[in-house]
């Protein structure tokens, strides 16, 4: 899923019958495609997502966002803290790449889709690489493109983000904030790159396109460090065919039987992507877009798969 498929915010993302400390695909950590690696930046965790969905009523944006017809994105919304387990996570189990074919135990499960440029209420503006304007937060924030790595355009176009630059991610006060686990950042839930706007008090905020501001006037704009978008796909992913996997365990090509996903496609895969978060036993299914920004997929834990490597 993922140039950097990390997540949040994407991250990716999903909540089915199980909730939990989720994936994401992380920080500037490069995929192994030769273009960005936003992915790895991405899918921060289906958990998180889930909460920053449903916290629209707490989110920390004025009037003018509030009143923004159809679902949206809340990408100010608070977030809560990950999980004990994630703050004291086990020791890491050692993973070799699987060479032939495998049944594989204790695999978590979620999903991303192409971000949809119509959930997002950020005034219009122009960015490099890509011809027309665009929502600003679609572009930048953790629900958007600088996390998802792809996704879909005002007229149904694909988009990708080509380049990362020398960028990272800041929280809601506008402090850096890095990937520490999965579902665990350094300082907080990131919100927007470290570009943009900047309020009186420093924290995030961007200009809505009914008018206002989402987090009171901007004061100061920051530079975003040579980040750039491009038209098409970042991969050839097919929805429900397509897999990111960490290629330590799960070599790219190989085939993979899901049996969860069985009634879908008849439950195989290829493993075709990667994520900066998506490490060891944990995958991310590639799947439409849904028609809410609420709708946020399955994430399932504990799972049963069947790794077939491809020289296997």
């Amino acid at each position: 899923m993922a140039l950097v498929s990390a997540a949040v915010v994407v991250v990716a993302l999903g909540v089915g019958t199980l909730t939990g400390c989720g994936a994401g695909h992380t920080t500037a950590m490069a995929r192994t495609h030769p273009v960005a690696s936003a992915t790895a930046l991405r899918r921060a965790t289906a958990a998180q997502a889930v909460s920053a969905a449903q916290a629209g009523a707490g989110a920390r944006r004025d009037s003018h966002a509030s009143a923004t017809a159809g679902p949206f994105v809340h990408v100010l919304a608070d977030l809560p803290a990950a999980g004990s387990r994630c703050l004291k996570p086990p020791p890491p189990v050692p993973e070799h790449p699987i060479t032939r074919r495998t049944w594989l135990t204790g695999v978590t499960i979620t999903e991303y889709y192409p971000a949809p440029e119509r959930w997002f209420p950020g005034r219009r503006v122009s960015v490099p690489g890509l011809s027309g304007k665009h929502a600003v937060d679609w572009l930048y924030s953790n629900r958007g493109l600088a996390m998802e790595g792809d996704g879909v355009d005002l007229n149904g176009r694909p988009v990708h983000i080509a380049a990362l630059g020398s960028t990272g991610w800041v929280n809601f006060d506008g402090h850096p904030t890095l990937p520490v686990c999965l579902g665990k950042w350094s300082d907080g839930f990131p919100a927007w790159l470290k570009g943009g706007w900047r309020n009186a008090l420093g924290q995030v905020t961007f200009p809505l396109a009914s008018g206002g501001w989402a987090n009171g006037r901007g004061t100061r704009t920051l530079d975003y460090g040579g980040v750039t978008f491009a038209a098409g796909d970042s991969l050839s992913l097919r929805y429900y065919h397509s897999i990111a996997v960490d290629p330590g365990l799960i070599p790219l090509g190989s085939r993979v039987y899901i049996p969860a996903y069985r009634r879908l496609g008849g439950g195989w895969f290829v493993a075709q992507d990667t994520g900066g978060a998506i490490r060891g036993r944990h995958l991310d299914v590639y799947r439409p877009a849904p028609s809410s920004p609420d709708d946020l997929g399955r994430y399932m834990t504990g799972q049963r798969i069947l790794v077939i490597p491809p020289a296997g």
